[in-house]
């Protein structure tokens, strides 16, 4: 029984008609239901919302370019946080519309799927968030200004929060610009988390449409510091430069040398434009775009450029007699080893899957990128034939690698149940792997702390015995032949590269925990490299976290001035700015510098349970930072400038990234501010530490933990070799 009486069947039926009738239908149109669920439109209300805000501006100024008729776009960060597009395209129309009876200009910023990249004859393709673009931003700003130079004309109109607050405004325009838009809006505090651009995410976009699209200048400019910040992208070599610069810090395939594959052909209407070289490195970098817009989740483009790419390789060995009649033909991630590969699609009408552009759907795409692929690349194979054979044999050796790999791959899914893991890991009670987190920390020291620091509901603990693998430097099957490496692996669930699943991992939160010294900042490092290079979308999907544990405690002795503590008697500090910065405030505040009492942490083994507790462990208070991959151009490049083998180029990124403005306000993740600059010339940029970085540091011996803490003995975890 559910408990329901059928006599009182009619009273229900009555009660639910008044609750929810045809007049609890609402129906939000257009400006209105975009303010009421954004992130339909923009992804989210957060920073990555906030941003695409100013990318779908700028889209429509590409827009104007791949037809011909844009060559400059200016961006500007304005004092205030709003955001000026200025371009000298043709002009957004502001001539009444044929069909509303009003302004062209009011239709496009009111209206959805408005625009002309719905008509083939003013754009043959176009990006833009599915012709939504305008409308989105305009809606979502408290206030937007647009201004258009067209036809001898100067138009303005000025808006807020969607909706018109001026007529358009027309008077003959200025006689030193002929045409352009210029757009300036501001978000509305009201819809997003935050309302402050940063500067470095906007630089990525416009860099990364630069070499999109090469007729097109960007300047940006950030007035908010002082003086203004002002950087120009501008590459005429389009992705054939891009491929250059991606490979720039790269070991080279052969000494001397380096050929770039370009191709640029066209069929049904689709422009299909790829280049690619090989490296000597084993990282696999395939960028995908369409429509100028980055696919990071591949789609039809990247799998037919992948399928042409293995069967013309696995062809052109078999006539050069690389592979025997009786070989089979060899996988296409042995051929992507080294690979760096830009695959650029226009498509004049793109099926994406999702609002945010991340898969291409358009089944016809597949066979054109093969077509226009194939060929050419044949042909130039032919042409560099010293060039194609060292591919191949790095081919060949990948597989001769991959055994190994496999045998090792078998050993971590044979351990993906969590009693058999192997190493040392220290178990919660929590079942949901979404509350469960993960702690990296080195060292037997710092574990035992960071152990009895823990909350053992849903926090797990998992030691790592000195410097993991660099895998920058190292193959798969090196890397999956660390010890400590397999036991991260095994630990978090996922499988790595092509076996990789994010829906096994075991952790909502991975947290990276090591001392605030250049040895942490190594360890962290390289942590980081193996996260990036086998096992990324941890960082795509926010599951990788760097803690941030304290420098200095300093305690107040005696009277404890309320301003400058917050009430406490002893503050965490987490670099020698910060320790200053108060020191001066207490000296101000008259406390005698006997009653101030500076503790360094050397390292966590010096902190207790209690100290780490607080400053590292505990929600609430404890300080870790999400990593996110803002630029993946960038990222890609610092990994191998700091994990690679150019030690020249190391040392100068350390000098002029890190130690470019003494008196900056923005800190490392990791860095400890005492460190200064011959310490890291003694201790990361020598040839003793390079070969270091290759040895496995007592991976294959098995060290004891020793604690008091029964705990540990209860949950940990004896893997097995």
């Amino acid at each position: 029984m559910d408990g329901t009486d059928p006599n009182n069947a009619t009273a229900s039926t009555q009660q639910e008609g008044i609750d929810y009738g045809a007049d609890s239908i609402r129906v939000l149109e257009g400006i209105e239901g975009i303010r009421h669920r954004p992130a339909m439109y923009i992804g989210s209300v957060g920073p990555r919302g906030l941003h695409h805000m100013v990318y779908e501006v700028v889209d429509n100024s590409v827009d104007e370019a791949l037809a011909g008729y844009c060559t400059y776009c200016k961006v500007v960060i304005r004092k205030d946080n709003s955001i000026l597009v200025e371009d000298n395209g043709r002009g957004i129309p502001a001539e009444p519309h044929p069909v509303y009876k009003t302004s062209a200009l009011e239709v496009i910023l009111t209206r959805l799927h408005s625009g002309a990249k719905f008509d083939t004859k003013a754009y043959k393709v176009s990006g833009g968030l599915h012709g939504v673009g305008l409308a989105v931003v305009n809606a979502l700003s408290s206030e937007l200004i647009v201004e258009v130079v067209r036809k001898g004309k100067f138009y303005r109109q000025v808006y807020r929060q969607g909706k018109k607050a001026t007529e358009v405004e027309v008077k003959p325009a200025p006689p030193d610009r002929h045409r352009g838009t210029t757009i300036i809006f501001k978000p509305d505090p009201t819809i997003f988390d935050t309302t402050v651009f940063d500067f470095d995410t906007i630089a990525a976009r416009l860099r990364e449409l630069a070499y999109l699209t090469p007729n097109l200048k960007f300047e940006l400019i950030d007035e908010r510091t002082d003086p203004p910040t002002s950087v120009t992208y501008h590459y005429e070599g389009g992705i054939i430069q891009f491929v250059k610069d991606l490979n720039a810090h790269k070991p080279p395939l052969i000494e001397g040398e380096e050929h770039i594959f370009y191709v640029k052909g066209q069929e049904d209407d689709v422009l299909v434009e790829i280049a690619l070289t090989w490296n000597g490195g084993y990282a696999e970098t395939i960028l995908g775009f369409v429509n100028n817009i980055n696919t990071s989740e591949g789609g039809t483009h990247i799998s037919g450029f992948k399928g042409a790419l293995t069967r013309t390789m696995n062809d052109y060995g078999r006539e050069r007699g690389y592979l025997k009649q009786k070989d089979e033909n060899l996988k296409g991630e042995f051929f992507r080893e080294g690979l760096i590969a830009i695959i650029s699609v226009k498509v004049p009408d793109p099926q994406f899957e999702g609002q945010t552009k991340t898969r291409l759907g358009n089944s016809e795409v597949e066979g054109i990128v093969s077509r226009v692929f194939a060929n050419p690349f044949e042909e130039w194979l032919d042409k560099h034939p010293q060039f194609a054979k060292a591919v191949f044999e790095k081919s060949l050796n990948a597989k001769k690698a991959q055994e190994a790999a496999r045998k090792a791959k078998e050993l971590i899914r044979k351990s993906s149940t969590r009693v058999s893991l192997p190493g040392k890991l220290v178990v919660s009670r929590e079942t949901d792997p979404e509350k469960r987190e993960l702690f990296l920390v080195e060292g037997q020291s710092a574990g035992g702390t960071a152990v009895k620091a823990r909350d053992s509901q849903f926090q797990e603990i998992l030691f790592l015995r000195g410097k993991v693998l660099n895998v920058e430097k190292a193959g798969l099957s090196k890397a999956l032949d660390n010890q400590e490496i397999r036991n991260i692996i095994s630990a978090i669930g996922t499988g790595i590269n092509e076996d990789f699943d994010i829906n096994k991992c075991r952790y909502g939160k991975i947290i990276i925990l090591t001392d605030a010294d250049v040895d942490g900042a190594h360890i962290t490092t390289l942590l980081l490299t193996l996260f990036y290079r086998f096992m990324r979308p941890l960082i795509e999907h926010g599951k990788v976290f760097v803690a941030r544990p304290p420098l200095y405690k300093v305690t107040v002795k005696g009277k404890v001035p309320e301003e400058v503590m917050g009430g406490r008697r002893y503050v965490y500090l987490r670099s020698d700015q910060e320790k200053d910065d108060l020191l001066r405030k207490l000296k101000e505040a008259g406390v005698p510098e006997k009653n101030i009492e500076i503790q360094r942490y050397k390292g966590l083994g010096e902190m207790n349970a209690d100290q780490l507790e607080e400053t590292a462990m505990r929600p609430g208070t404890r300080v870790i930072e999400q990593l996110h991959i803002l630029d993946p151009v960038k990222t890609d490049e610092t990994f191998s400038i700091l994990m690679g083998d150019d030690v020249a180029a190391r040392k100068h990124f350390i000098f002029t990234e890190v130690f470019k403005e003494e008196d900056s306000e923005e800190e490392s993740i990791f860095w400890d501010e005492s460190i200064n600059k011959q310490e890291i010339d003694d201790e990361i940029l020598e040839e003793e530490l390079e070969e270091d970085m290759d040895i496995e540091s007592n991976s294959n011996s098995e060290r004891s933990i020793e604690l008091s803490d029964e705990e540990f003995n209860e949950n940990i975890i004896e893997g097995e070799e």
